[in-house]
């Protein structure tokens, strides 16, 4: 194997364990084909915002998808963001925070609502330019006040 050869096997190696790194802490890849690079971004579970939620508990923490955002916003080579969504709801204003982030991108942005989103959840998946969801998920709004009767569609 040439020295080329190898150089460029090390550096596939080095950005393997880079993106692997990504995906552990963040839950973020970026997948690239020939023409085109999209970046992923996954909001799951409980959204954590002002409140530290327990350590047993998987959070998508708001400190860390504002900055993820505004990288992806300034980087030009990222053509569009797709948004996996599947949370139970958390920290509102973090939410609306990161929903009104997503809103204002002019990066090309896509929601993909799995399993069951809830609360928070809800403004996140159709503050994207193009929402979809999945068949068997499902979205469930907790109304602020009842007077005895609440509405649920499917």
């Amino acid at each position: 194997m040439s020295k080329q050869e190898k150089k460029s096997t090390k550096s596939k190696t080095s950005e393997q364990l880079d993106q692997a790194q990504m995906v552990e802490e963040t839950g973020q890849v970026r997948s690239q084909n020939a023409k085109h690079l999209i970046h992923c971004l996954t909001v799951i579970s409980q959204i954590e915002g002002h409140t530290i939620l327990l350590e047993d508990t998987k959070t998508t923490k708001y400190e860390h998808i504002l900055p993820a955002l505004i990288a992806i916003e300034q980087d030009r080579s990222i053509e569009g963001l797709l948004i996996l969504l599947n949370t139970m709801g958390g920290d509102v204003e973090a939410g609306l925070a990161i929903a009104e982030m997503i809103d204002g991108m002019e990066t090309p942005t896509v929601s993909l609502v799995l399993g069951d989103r809830h609360s928070i959840g809800i403004p996140l998946a159709v503050s994207a330019d193009t929402s979809m969801i999945v068949p068997s998920a499902s979205m469930t709004l907790h109304p602020v006040r009842t007077n005895g009767m609440v509405l649920s569609v499917p």
